[in-house]
């Protein structure tokens, strides 16, 4: 594995975690609460692991920068997103962890009510990680 592999690992983890949410989403409606359970358990861990890589690759590039090589509208929408998904993953790793924490007690109730906000600001933050790599690793890469 080489260093350059990490944002398409990352890439491939977030997309399992909003598989995974999705999933989770599904069996709750349907009543099932184990399978949801177990799904939204899986996420975490998924998303955790994304975490470890995401910060080991900032370590490893000594914080750098990707630059975006879109231009014009593009660059735009790609910076709105980014800055957008950032600022939510700052709040998911607070949210994601005191849903569960209601969840784990039994307190089912306030689960539910901190879900409502929590699970699609995941979900966003899960998707538009994806999003992000495509951006700038598939469809507008600048020479690396």
């Amino acid at each position: 594995m080489h260093i350059n592999d990490i944002p398409s690992i990352n890439a491939s983890l977030n997309a399992l975690a909003t598989v995974l949410l999705t999933t989770g989403f599904i069996f709750i409606k349907r009543g099932n609460k184990e399978a949801h359970r177990k799904c939204m358990l899986a996420a975490v861990v998924v998303s955790t692991v994304f975490l470890v890589g995401y910060v080991s690759h900032k370590i490893l590039v000594h914080g750098v920068h990707t630059p975006f090589g879109g231009t014009g509208t593009i660059k735009t929408v790609y910076y709105t997103m980014l800055i957008s998904h950032i600022l939510l993953a700052m709040a998911i790793a607070y949210l994601v962890p005191r849903t569960f924490v209601y969840a784990i007690r039994g307190n089912f109730e306030r689960h539910q009510a901190w879900a409502r906000w929590t699970f699609p600001i995941w979900y966003y933050v899960s998707v538009t990680g994806v999003l992000i790599y495509l951006f700038n690793y598939q469809w507008w890469p600048l020479a690396r």
